[in-house]
């Protein structure tokens, strides 16, 4: 442990640090002010930090005296306090001070414990034991926060990973926005070639988002891979899918996770999209030629991974070379203001008029400024 003592009075640190030493705390350094102190952290002669970063000095805690010439224990204190890299250092205030109003001055500086002098070594002790206790406990937390961004980093390449790149074939293109709330997302989609002429494509939304949102869609794009290959029929597909998902098991019996879905299968052959919705927002089909030629993708069902034995109507719709199909997620109806029964069409009338006047919707999300309050997922489908 590495504990500074500050005082203008040499005969006050040595006393102090003779105190120190009998208890086993050898390694104790000194400053005779306000400016060796910051120097000795590190900071410019203002306490403000310099403008190139530097590493966080090796102090485990301060003992300050509150009255020194030029710069004060308060204002070393704030200084310290103000420093991103210096905050967690535990300041004890030493004073000779009796006056109340200075003592909560102090405090309210950044202090987190305060001794009299002259100095009953018994209380210094018991104090710069607490405060040491505080900072082991503070040094842990941050290690682990530390860690916990690094795996929520890693997490997160991993779930980007597992998105499929842009498709673009002779007789169609399918590409995606991808924008999570947090690190890590409960949107997930997919597309999968089927055969020559026929193409899977799936957005999911699980409840909530995070880090167990994250984990439960990771899950469904392990199953949703094989069931788009094995299964292929739309209903089929969400039957498996609901399937597979009741098998989730947890801990805590009130807990269940479930997923909507909107799963469509593309059939450039026929002219044909077959799709089933199971409790999401529909889909939007923007027909080649003028304004106003839109339709929403009609007709939906339950959530997925609530009951067994649901059953999921398929719908089907005919498409022609130069339509656009726009598949979403919830989190895109909070891009829209105004009433909460009217930013559907609202955000379809959006979603239209992009894609005619530029043919991308990249803009239309990315114009919006601020923290999300959803994860957004968006795929576009254009038929070539």
């Amino acid at each position: 442990m590495r504990i500074v003592v500050v005082d203008d009075n040499a005969m006050n640190i040595t006393v102090v640090q003779e105190m120190l030493k009998r208890a086993g705390y050898w390694d104790v350094r000194a400053a005779a002010s306000g400016m060796e102190l910051f120097a000795m952290l590190g900071l410019e002669e203002n306490g403000a930090e310099p403008a190139e970063g530097i590493p966080t000095p090796d102090v485990d805690l301060i003992l300050l005296d509150m009255m020194m010439p030029r710069i004060d224990g308060i204002a070393a204190c704030q200084a310290i306090q103000a420093s991103e890299r210096l905050r967690d250092i535990p300041v004890i205030m030493v004073t000779a001070i009796g006056d109340s109003k200075k003592l909560a001055e102090a405090l309210d500086a950044g202090a987190i414990d305060y001794v009299t002098k002259p100095i009953n070594r018994i209380e210094l002790l018991a104090r710069i034991r607490v405060a040491l206790r505080l900072k082991q406990e503070k040094d842990w937390h941050r290690e682990r926060d530390r860690r916990i961004r690094e795996e929520l980093q890693l997490a997160k390449e991993v779930q980007s990973a597992a998105l499929p790149p842009k498709l673009e074939e002779s007789g169609i293109v399918i590409d995606a926005i991808y924008q999570p709330s947090e690190e890590l997302s409960g949107d997930l989609y997919a597309w999968n070639r089927i055969d020559e002429h026929r193409y899977g494509i799936a957005v999911i939304d699980a409840m909530g988002h995070g880090i167990s949102s994250s984990l439960v869609c990771m899950f469904i794009a392990s199953v949703l891979r094989d069931a788009m290959v094995t299964k292929v029929e739309p209903v089929l597909v969400m039957e498996e899918l609901n399937r597979r998902a009741l098998q989730l098991q947890f801990a805590d019996q009130l807990i269940q996770y479930y997923f909507t879905a909107l799963y469509m299968v593309v059939d450039l052959q026929r002219g044909t999209v077959e799709y089933v919705n199971a409790g999401h927002p529909p889909g939007l089909l923007v027909r080649a030629g003028g304004q106003g030629t839109e339709e929403p993708l009609s007709g939906g069902g339950m959530a997925v991974g609530l009951f067994e034995g649901v059953t999921f109507q398929k719908q089907v719709v005919e498409v022609q070379p130069g339509d656009q199909l726009l598949l979403f997620t919830d989190g895109l109806l909070e891009l829209v203001s105004g009433p909460e029964e009217g930013r559907l069409e609202m955000l379809m009338e959006r979603m239209a008029g992009a894609v005619r006047t530029s043919g991308s919707l990249h803009e239309l999300l990315l114009s919006e400024d601020g923290p999300r309050p959803d994860d957004c997922c968006l795929v576009q489908i254009g038929i070539r």
